[in-house]
């Protein structure tokens, strides 16, 4: 394996080679992770025909999945900043297995809420650990090492919607028991990244020192940090309440509005999630050149006119706008988490478990709240309502530099 020459500034695109293996290893780790993750909202029209269940309770099972995935996450990355456990996401993967296994047996709706718990638990256990080791590993190309994590992440989404329309919707929920090999193909990977990640992590410490030798950790006071912070997570959270309308509640509003079949609906579901990895991985990689800044404008404002258009769209033009919208949307991810981590660089394992908790955490209260709303005044009207959130994005402008990059 190559390794990094010393660098004056991390913020500087470097001309060494990263730590291409274990950016894969982990990159596959995380689509691993998130594919047995998007396996449940996959899989709702199917728990929704057995246990009789309303929108509001679909809301409740992805709330409890994601206050689960945000409960440790962040008091794990603050933990491992001072004390890191490389191979704790290798750990994590076992609470995944167990859920997994639950919920294809479960026998009630309580036993599928306690299912969905534990895969949660595995998640907020793998991220803080992972997106560290991604960090690492970059050598300084923030944005490629991210991009390739996170479409990890997205490509695994996309797969659940998938494997649900050929796997499990024709063979029935016992058939989830198939993928805990994806879970065990997991650990055995996190644990050989956690096996290279003294060397990769004292060595991207030493150019970290090189690069801030006057012992400065952040060019901003604790107040505008913080700010900073704040503002990045209202983006996210615009971003998370929006894009969580598509995960939790896309193949409902397709079937009750155009009448297309199950399967059908879930391979809509499966190209929009595939054109949000390619998001995530351009996003990232042209973040590496032109800044964070200038992406996350263009990701939170720039889906606008098509959110507003989205409603009122026949069936073709609403799977033309629905590519377009995940694509530009999610751009940004790459960016908000290196931004945030510019701005608390010692603090990398605690930004990564904010952000992903609030993924968690922010995607299962907007799911139980559109849920009750979907039950009020229809599916229809939640993307009507939804179509405007991105207008929040112009806080964007409130956002401090962390470099003069970006």
């Amino acid at each position: 394996m190559s390794t990094i020459p010393a660098q004056t500034d991390l913020n500087e695109r470097p001309t060494a080679n990263v730590y291409l293996a274990v950016l894969f290893a982990l990159g596959l780790s995380h689509l691993l992770n998130d594919a047995i993750q998007s396996l449940i909202p996959a899989v709702y029209p199917v728990l929704a025909e057995d246990f009789s269940l309303d929108l509001a309770k679909i809301g409740m099972i992805t709330l409890t999945f994601q206050i689960a995935g945000a409960l440790f996450q962040p008091a794990i990355g603050f933990f491992t900043d001072r004390r890191p456990l490389p191979y704790s996401a290798a750990v994590g993967m076992v609470f995944t297995f167990g859920g997994l296994v639950s919920l294809a047996y479960a026998s009630s709706y309580a036993f599928v809420l306690v299912a969905v718990t534990l895969v949660g638990i595995g998640s907020s256990i793998f991220h803080p650990e992972a997106t560290r080791a991604a960090r690492y590993a970059s050598g300084g190309r923030q944005g490629l090492a991210q991009g390739i994590f996170q479409v990890g992440g997205q490509i695994g989404g996309a797969l659940g919607p998938l494997c649900a329309a050929f796997i499990i919707v024709p063979q029935g929920r016992a058939s989830l028991t198939i993928f805990t090999a994806l879970v065990i193909l997991a650990m055995v990977l996190l644990t050989w990244t956690a096996r290279q990640q003294t060397a990769i992590r004292e060595h991207f410490n030493a150019i970290a020192a090189s690069a801030n030798k006057d012992g400065k950790t952040s060019v901003h006071s604790r107040r505008t940090v913080l700010f900073g912070l704040l503002v990045l997570t209202v983006l996210m959270a615009s971003k998370l309440a929006y894009l969580e309308s598509f995960r939790s509640f896309y193949t409902f509003y397709l079937i009750e509005r155009f009448g297309v079949s199950v399967s059908t609906s879930q391979l809509m579901l499966f190209v929009i999630f595939i054109s949000s990895a390619i998001g995530v991985l351009i996003g990232g990689l042209v973040g590496d050149r032109i800044g964070r800044t200038r992406i996350i404008w263009i990701s939170i404002l720039g889906p606008l006119p098509f959110t507003l258009l989205l409603p009122y769209a026949d069936f073709f033009w609403t799977g033309v706008l629905t590519v377009v919208i995940n694509l530009i949307m999610a751009s940004a991810f790459a960016s908000i988490m290196i931004y945030a981590m510019d701005l608390v660089p010692e603090r990398v394992g605690l930004i990564g478990g904010l952000f992903y908790g609030l993924n968690f955490a922010i995607g299962g209260i907007a799911a139980a709240l559109l849920g009750r709303l979907g039950d009020t005044i229809g599916i229809e009207g939640v993307y009507r309502l939804c179509s405007y959130l991105p207008l929040i994005g112009l806080l964007t402008i409130l956002l401090p530099r962390p470099s003069a990059k970006d």
